[in-house]
């Protein structure tokens, strides 16, 4: 019976592979070769049984596994003796290791793999995002803070702050990888006493053959640390992705219609209003987003354990470490498409602007009035009591500002249009799109 909601309806395909159960044991199994081969290194065991054995080994069915565990209620001594059972002198399988040498270096393989599945997601959106930022550099828009109209902008810097964020994420997934991207042949309680003095060898061994790094010192786990570091970071990313979402979802409101998420010719927005079209993509996004922050706290608790180790984190990281993963590179995945199919309705975005009625540039007035000698203080006084009179007479900044004595002494109508002008306040938003798309690229190169 399938409950989980990942297992149909959420989540990549290429995720869900590496996470799945067939998957972690395919890859525990990996761990216990790699440990034989290392111990063949030492002699131990001969070389070419062990490459027999990992054949025979990795035919082994998740039934059979789960049927021994039935038995005796414990999972790595499951896959032990079911690794016994098809492989020739099983005498030193699992010689010398404990439980989670295995599991936490069967754990590092997934987070690497799904590491690069991250980490060409995050890649792409980076560079989408920054070719919309130059496609739409020109788009001057209207600003707005706290939900309220503020000065002119341009749509190519709003997707050039996003591309910052994303690009700053893939510069941290790559940070993280040294920290992450640890194994363990370390034993019972860290300290390797079954190797002996071949322990660092052995685990040094284990570790490359897996493509990873020994941990630099371990009790019997990894210190949760990393994994606390990992959660955190799909937590931020999650964040950045709803907060994108989120504004892609206030901008295809009704009432602004700046925005339109793709739209599919037979998609249904409702099953009463037949004109919806509804930002479901963006939707699934935010909300998803929140699940995935909702497990930095029991991963953090995972970090807090007993002396050497005890079993309160291992039930937790079943589903932090699968549920965060596949969350994000779901709701990742779906981000790309959605800035990928992305439009612009360019008339809603002049006519959004164009209905302040020159109000959301009174700053521009104010700066230049101060440069003209008045008083900072005193001329944003004068432009705050103007602005009231036009949004009481509801009539444009510049009809109220005409009729301004004071205002007038300083400025033509003509340099006032000019002023008011939004092409003409920008500042240097469009040399710092640039800047971005060229540090953008240069980091996801």
């Amino acid at each position: 019976m399938i409950v989980h909601p990942i297992d149909y309806r959420y989540g990549t395909p290429e995720m869900k592979r590496i996470w799945s159960e067939e998957s972690k044991i395919k890859r525990m199994i990996w761990v216990e070769m790699a440990l034989l081969k290392a111990l063949a290194k030492k002699g131990y065991v001969d070389e070419k049984t062990v490459k027999e054995n990992k054949k025979k080994a990795l035919k082994i069915k998740v039934e059979r596994v789960k049927e021994i565990e039935r038995e005796i209620k414990h999972d790595i001594m499951s896959l032990v003796k079911a690794i016994s059972e098809v492989v020739d002198d099983s005498r030193w399988v699992h010689f010398g290791a404990t439980s989670n040498d295995i599991i936490d270096t069967a754990t590092a393989t997934q987070l690497r793999d799904s590491i690069k599945i991250l980490e060409v997601k995050l890649r792409k959106l980076a560079l989408i995002l920054v070719d919309k930022s130059l496609e739409y550099k020109d788009v001057v828009c209207l600003g707005r803070t706290h939900g309220q109209a503020a000065l002119p902008v341009t749509y190519g810097f709003r997707f050039a702050i996003w591309a910052s964020e994303i690009a700053r994420h893939y510069q941290r997934l790559q940070q993280m990888k040294d920290r992450l991207l640890v194994g363990q042949l370390s034993g019972a309680v860290g300290t390797q006493a079954a190797f002996g003095d071949d322990g660092f060898e052995i685990e040094e061994e284990v570790m490359r053959l897996l493509n990873l790094k020994p941990a630099i010192i371990s009790s019997q786990i990894v210190p949760r640390d990393v994994y606390c570091e990992y959660i955190e970071f799909l937590a931020n990313l999650s964040a950045t992705l709803e907060k994108i979402a989120l504004n892609f979802r206030i901008l295809q409101r009704a009432e602004v219609g700046e925005v339109l998420e793709r739209f599919e010719k037979k998609q249904v927005g409702s099953s009463t209003m037949p004109h919806k079209r509804n930002p479901i993509d963006c939707e699934n996004i935010c909300g998803l987003a929140r699940v995935v922050r909702g497990f930095v706290e029991p991963q953090h608790q995972s970090a807090i354990l007993w002396e050497e180790r005890d079993l309160t984190n291992s039930s937790a990281e079943r589903i932090t470490l699968v549920e965060a993963t596949i969350l994000t590179d779901h709701i990742l995945t779906k981000m790309i498409k959605v800035v990928e199919n992305l439009q612009l309705d360019f008339e809603s975005v002049r006519r959004n602007l164009e209905m302040q009625r020159g109000l959301n540039l009174s700053e521009a007035v104010m700066i230049s009035l101060t440069k003209k000698g008045v008083e900072r203080q005193k001329a944003h006084e004068i432009l705050r009591q103007v602005s009231m009179r036009a949004y009481e007479n509801k009539t444009t900044l510049f009809e109220e500002l005409v009729k301004n004595d004071e205002i007038m002494k300083y400025f033509s109508k003509e340099e006032l249009k000019k002023i008011l002008d939004p092409e003409n306040y920008l500042g240097t938003a469009k040399e710092r799109i640039e800047k971005v798309a060229r540090w953008v690229r240069e980091v996801v190169k």
